[in-house]
């Protein structure tokens, strides 16, 4: 925490001196940024140094085709939900912008507003990631499926919490990035029904880690790309031909129940694998297990 607050501190503090007082603007904020992850990079290297069961010796780092393979297979669901978000928020400004500006404005409030609620819900996966994953290896599956659904019941009053506030009083979340009345009011009627589905987006991540976890990659990065790529983007094209912009913001209700579903229904086909396993079984027999099933 100390080391992540470092770094976006950092990059706070500076991104104003670059843009308006160097006069740099975005090359400035993208400085800005490079000096604070730099920072943070420098202070984790600092807590290692007087870590006693981490020790950092040059003639360890060189580069090992065995460890780098796990490093990407277990962490490219994460590289590709990261990612995705960019690529999504591109597309849709792109669709957005032949409406109004004022249409993008209110995307990216919405995206602002989602980070807020989102943040504690990646928080609390990559928290049970580890958790379920030596579970798994330690064959209790009963403890794997415990503390998926305490994960599950976190991450929902998380999300259940945003949802709250994006349909009670939207007007005071829009208010901290904007006083333009047109916009509060796009915002307004957009929040409500972008996130009608917001408390079971939680259920959603927690399923997409929760595949990650047990290293099923495949699984992951099929369910994150779901969500924010494969039915929401082609939704944006096509519902707003028929809604105009009000199409866009029910593409994303739409794009998370779907997601939802589909979700769900690979869980509980995963559940009923489990029961073909017992506690004690190597869970290496699990792929022969699933085929014989």
């Amino acid at each position: 925490m100390t080391m992540q607050l470092t770094g976006a501190i950092t990059n706070i503090v500076l991104d104003p001196i670059f843009i308006f007082v160097f006069k740099l603007g975005v090359n400035g904020a993208a400085i800005a940024t490079v000096i604070g992850q730099i920072a943070s990079m420098l202070l984790a290297l600092y807590f290692l140094s007087k870590n006693d069961y981490i020790q950092i010796k040059i003639k360890d780092i060189r580069p090992n085709a065995r460890i780098i393979k796990d490093i990407f297979q277990v962490g490219l669901p994460s590289i590709v939900m990261n990612s995705i978000g960019t690529i999504m928020v591109s597309l849709i400004n792109g669709i957005l912008i032949a409406f109004s500006s004022t249409a993008v404005s209110v995307f990216g409030v919405y995206f602002k507003l989602q980070s807020f609620v989102f943040m504690p819900v990646f928080g609390l996966t990559q928290g049970a990631l580890p958790i379920l994953g030596y579970n798994f290896g330690a064959r209790e599956y009963s403890r794997v499926k415990q503390v998926f659904w305490l994960t599950v019941i976190c991450a929902s009053a998380v999300s259940f919490l945003g949802f709250i506030v994006s349909e009670c009083c939207p007007d005071i979340a829009v208010s901290l990035f904007t006083n333009d009345p047109e916009l509060m009011a796009l915002a307004d009627k957009g929040l409500r029904m972008m996130n009608i589905a917001l408390p079971l987006v939680g259920f959603q991540m927690v399923t997409t880690n929760f595949f990650q976890s047990l290293g099923m990659v495949h699984k992951s990065i099929f369910l994150s790309l779901s969500r924010q790529l494969l039915f929401l983007v082609p939704l944006i094209y096509f519902l707003p031909v028929f809604f105009g912009h009000k199409g866009v913001w029910m593409s994303f209700p739409i794009a998370d129940t779907i997601s939802i579903i589909l979700s769900a229904v690979m869980l509980l086909m995963l559940f009923r694998k489990f029961r073909l396993l017992n506690d004690g079984d190597d869970p290496s027999i699990l792929g022969s297990k699933i085929k014989q099933a």
